[in-house]
């Protein structure tokens, strides 16, 4: 059966410095660019009949490094919105409210996780249509991508807390016989 490989986007400076980061339009540092690079030896040779891509440039440029011509920009790849507290670090958050996870309270003028899981769903609808043809890529955001993982695998979307993924990584989801699995993990 197809698979569906999910890729990370490369470092950029709010990665490194565990700041949320979700519609700021931030580049790759150079070690993201390095990390992007390193994936197209992972991916060389490996045919997709479609790679979605988030917006964004650090996506797009992930992508490309990686060598991966997109189909298609889609909206719903974008990472969690983090709202109000776009660009802060768990620490700077929790100084405010100590109990603060994002996968259990949301983000003030920002998303849920509800609301990441029904942009997850969509994408996974698009993408089962799509491996039909062949496997498919996606190139997206680290939280958005661990959501989409438990909504695979029939979880609700708060359960992508379980799935800590790394900068500049794939990770495959396929099936066992019919039932939805996670193959690879950030490798």
């Amino acid at each position: 059966m197809r698979e569906i490989v999910l890729i990370r986007h490369g470092q950029t400076e709010w990665s490194a410095n565990g700041r949320h980061t979700s519609f700021t339009d931030l580049p790759l540092t150079a070690e993201g660019e390095r990390q992007a690079g390193r994936l197209a030896s992972q991916l060389a040779g490996r045919a997709f009949a479609a790679v979605l891509c988030s917006p964004l440039q650090r996506a797009v440029r992930t992508a490309a490094l990686a060598g991966l011509d997109v189909t298609a920009t889609d909206d719903d790849l974008l990472e969690w919105n983090y709202g109000a507290y776009e660009g802060r670090t768990t620490s700077e958050i929790r100084l405010e409210r100590p109990d603060w996870t994002q996968w259990q309270h949301g983000c003030p003028g920002g998303e849920t996780a509800g609301q990441v899981g029904t942009r997850a769903d969509r994408v996974l609808e698009r993408a089962r249509t799509m491996l039909a043809t062949g496997d498919v890529a996606l190139v997206g955001h680290g939280h958005q991508l661990r959501v989409l993982t438990s909504r695979w695998l029939g979880l609700p979307p708060a359960d992508g807390a379980l799935f800590r993924l790394e900068t500049g990584t794939t990770s495959v989801l396929g099936y066992e016989r019919e039932t939805p699995v996670l193959l690879r993990w950030n490798a």
